[in-house]
């Protein structure tokens, strides 16, 4: 059996080279909302995904689910694509 092995980074280490998020509500549709479509384009967004453990965990891009959070960064995360963002620290947030 071979095991999966994902890449991961610090969420910190991200905040640093990306600079300072802040929460994106989506209020409407994402397709129609055309400043998101616009951060998606650059690689600015990253999605908060819940995992059954109570950790938070991100991904580069936009994952519609339920209970997932969004953030909008300066700079692009085009360099942690396909990775997992762990620790995150909601007080390097943007409130």
């Amino acid at each position: 059996m071979k095991l999966l092995t994902v890449k991961t980074a610090r969420f910190r280490v991200v905040a640093e080279k990306c600079g300072q998020p802040e929460v994106y509500t989506l209020w409407q549709k994402p397709k129609t909302d055309r400043h998101f479509q616009s951060l998606l384009k650059n690689n600015r967004v990253m999605t908060i995904r819940p995992s059954e453990t109570g950790t938070d965990f991100g991904v580069i891009g936009f994952c519609e689910e339920k209970a997932a959070r969004y953030l909008a960064f300066p700079k692009s995360l085009k360099r942690f694509e396909g990775q997992r963002i762990v620790g995150i620290d909601w007080s390097l947030v943007r409130s």
